[in-house]
């Protein structure tokens, strides 16, 4: 069974276009999270450890005023297209498009105002929230009116994150969530006591600017071989690695399937990903530099949380070879992800 609630988080700002931001809880027996109309933002998730004792494990801010500064995504949903578009620019039916430059030479997670920045109206439903919005057609320079549902649902361990959407223009599109996990409790120092596993046989160099070269790479013999549990702080180490904050390539598969799992031996907390993307974008909060202070006035260090975005390639709308990132009119995008937390 679960339980849903709904309260006033805050007031938008007049200059952000006003508006009241709600928060939803969704709580179950085993999970507790909390969701924001303004970016679909999971502003806190609360899971057990092996004692049963709560915590936290996802960084964020005790209040809006937070959540409307700049900020590293914590939470949000993230498009209309995830990740980074080379230039901030591609073509579609021989028209090209420009985007807002966010991420030096690259349009990086929707632009200046992307999904993450705006509020959503919500539907309550028995296990959950829908959260829809009308993307209009020239929204940061994208083609098509695009109507867009983030639907999440809580199931006793499980939380699933349902991404729908239809455009009446052929438009890129690629949704996921950017939620950042530390499954030792939110403002732990870092995750390099975490045990990481990617079901991925290849994964996508980068150049740098972060984009994908186009190449698709074994991960056999690599560092990015993370096909079997791996210590992070001993991995980076031994591979001498700053961090990951790539693509990794998964098996396409109409039923939903483990893609990544994340365990924390101290606390015997785990957390199992099964999507049907075809990539996992594997980031370890290599930007974060303490500057930021988060909850309970927390400052978050790099290295101090992991992401596990499911979305499709990045930069796939300009390589044509990577899975199409497009959606056409009559079409649906419709993609699940599956976060269960256990001990």
């Amino acid at each position: 069974m679960t339980e849903v609630t709904r309260e006033v988080f805050g007031q938008m700002p007049q200059e952000e276009g006003g508006g009241v931001v709600e928060k939803f809880v969704l709580k179950s027996d085993s999970v507790k999270v909390e969701i924001l109309s303004l970016g679909c933002i999971i502003a806190a998730l609360e899971t057990k450890d092996r004692d049963g004792n709560f915590s936290d494990v996802v960084l964020g801010f005790d209040t809006l005023e937070g959540y409307t500064r700049n900020h590293p995504f914590f939470g949000a949903t993230v498009g209309r297209v995830a990740n980074r578009i080379a230039k901030g620019r591609f073509t579609v039916e021989g028209k090209e498009y420009h985007l807002f430059l966010n991420d030096g030479p690259n349009s990086l997670h929707g632009g200046a105002r992307g999904f993450d920045k705006v509020l959503w109206s919500p539907q309550v439903l028995p296990n959950g929230i829908c959260f829809f919005r009308l993307s209009r057609d020239g929204e940061e320079g994208y083609p098509g009116d695009l109507k867009v549902w983030v639907t999440y649902t809580l199931s006793g361990e499980e939380l699933a994150i349902n991404y729908r959407a239809q455009t009446s223009k052929t438009t890129p599109i690629s949704l996921t969530n950017h939620a950042y996990f530390n499954l030792s409790g939110q403002g732990s120092r870092d995750i390099y006591d975490h045990e990481i596993s990617i079901k991925a046989d290849s994964y996508l160099p980068v150049d740098d600017n972060k984009i994908p070269t186009g190449k698709v790479a074994a991960v056999q013999g690599t560092g990015f071989d993370l096909r079997q549990p791996v210590e992070l702080g001993k991995h980076l180490q031994k591979f001498h690695l700053d961090g990951f904050d790539h693509n990794f390539c998964l098996q396409q598969a109409s039923a939903q399937c483990l893609v990544a799992r994340a365990h924390h031996p101290p606390t015997g907390r785990a957390m199992e990903v099964r999507t049907t993307q075809p990539g996992i974008q594997f980031y370890t909060g290599n930007n974060l530099d303490g500057s930021l202070k988060g909850k309970g006035a927390i400052a978050y260090r790099k290295h101090s949380a992991f992401c596990l975005e499911t979305q499709n390639w990045p930069d796939a709308v300009n390589q044509l070879h990577f899975p199409s990132a497009l959606l056409q009119p009559g079409e649906e995008y419709n993609h699940t992800t599956y976060f269960l937390f256990n001990t």
